[in-house]
């Protein structure tokens, strides 16, 4: 009878007992980061382990569309089987020489990446922020080299919003106190003025023109709330960059690789930058790789030796960014990102609620505005409650959610998402 007791009562309660909490995975994961991770990130609840194309699951099997995209750095969507092939096939062979050798693969994704953009050259790097230090320093020593400021004297002229990235350089530029606070002394030669304000910049050339190596610019500015400037506002800085023997640097780290509808979103206005900085989809959602973009005039003023990195333009990152150029092409993902950010905008301006205030981007780079409403509910809650309804997107600023998804969505896709945004902006007013 003993026996027969273990096989029957207790069965059914261990049973019962392995049933897994609703979420006691995620809890697990998130608590282990609280414990023993820094505290640099305030992510959404959520624990991701699995993607493919415009979608993740988390570790508890739920499935959300991705409206992040890591910040623009997955527009070719997760996983893209081409990108992933030439990851692997290269890793097979050689994954990492330095720039101590030559190596094959590098050679091929400059050339392939001149003839592409059509510039000179390329300064392969790794992160954007790598990116957009390199710039700077291709701009100060051409300032130096080629227009003759005293090295002492060279400024930089940036605009008030930017986020460019966050090294010590770079959040010297901030004028976000959260970016570059209590991190002194930062670093010198920096004009900070309005963004999209031409008459800003021309006072500012004006006064120190002769001293101004470049003016570094987000087409449109990403953390400060996909802040779209006016039309023309590009092409007018840079006539008046040139007028005044000034670089115009284009940070397209988060704007470039057809985001916006073009493959740079500073041709929207119809210009070349004379630096352009890219990253993020350039290395397919798979590998950090960052490039700077110029021609011999600017590039070649740097002579071996005097910048690098280890990893900059590795093997890997070559045959991965070559990828990733071509799933744009092949894909058409400039054209679906013009098509489908119309679309976009279209219909979340018909959605009617107190809680939003209006939308704005470009291509399939996005913002909704919204305002507290009067039970207390902010952007925040939204995001989390698009996440309850299977939609991941983040606020930035407290009342700016960023909606851009892989440029490689469906159009049925993106109105099923859509229909996911407005039933949890309904469910805010609840």
């Amino acid at each position: 009878m003993a026996t027969q007791s273990k096989k029957t009562a207790p069965k059914s309660a261990a049973k019962k007992a392995a049933k897994p909490v609703k979420g006691a995975l995620s809890k697990k994961f998130m608590d282990m980061e609280s414990k023993y991770g820094a505290k640099n990130y305030h992510p959404l609840p959520v624990v991701l382990t699995k993607s493919k194309g415009i979608y993740v699951w988390d570790v508890e099997g739920k499935k959300y569309f991705d409206f992040l995209s890591s910040y623009s750095a997955v527009n070719q969507g997760h996983n893209h089987p081409k990108i992933v092939k030439a990851l692997k096939d290269q890793a097979d062979r050689l994954s990492l020489t330095s720039r101590a050798f030559y190596n094959d693969a590098l050679c091929e994704f400059e050339k392939y990446i001149h003839d592409y953009f059509g510039y000179d050259r390329v300064l392969p790097m790794n992160t954007g922020a790598e990116g957009v230090e390199t710039a700077l320093k291709l701009a100060r020593r051409w300032g130096a080299v080629k227009k003759g400021i005293p090295n002492n004297k060279i400024k930089i002229i940036c605009c008030n919003g930017n986020f460019h990235g966050r090294t010590v350089t770079v959040i010297t530029m901030s004028n976000d106190p959260s970016s570059y606070e209590n991190y002194g002394p930062l670093t010198p030669g920096f004009i900070r003025i309005p963004y999209n304000d031409v008459k800003a910049l021309e006072k500012a050339l004006e006064k120190h023109g002769k001293e101004v190596c470049a003016f570094l610019v987000e087409p449109i500015q990403g953390e400060a709330g996909i802040y779209v400037p006016d039309d023309g506002y590009l092409k007018k800085c840079y006539d008046l960059c040139h007028k005044h023997n000034v670089l115009l640097i284009a940070d397209e780290v988060q704007t470039g690789i057809a985001r916006t509808g073009k493959m740079l979103c500073s041709m929207h206005d119809g210009i070349r930058p004379d630096i352009v900085v890219l990253g993020k989809a350039l290395g397919g959602g798979v590998l950090p790789v960052s490039a700077c973009l110029a021609d011999d005039d600017i590039m070649l003023n740097i002579k071996p030796g005097e910048h690098g990195s280890t990893f900059g333009g590795f093997p890997l990152a070559a045959r991965v960014a070559v990828a990733a150029l071509k799933v744009v092409k092949e894909e058409k993902l400039t054209q679906k990102a013009e098509k489908l950010g119309k679309i976009f905008r279209e219909e979340i301006a018909k959605i009617k609620s107190p809680m939003i205030v209006g939308v704005r981007g470009r291509g399939l780079l996005n913002a909704v505005l919204t305002k507290p409403m009067k039970n207390g509910k902010t952007a925040w809650d939204l995001c989390i409650k698009m996440m309850e309804n299977g939609l991941l997107a983040k606020p930035t600023h407290n009342t700016i959610i960023r909606f851009a998804p892989p440029l490689v969505i469906t159009e049925a896709e993106l109105r099923k998402a859509i229909a996911i945004i407005a039933k949890s902006i309904k469910e805010m007013e609840e």
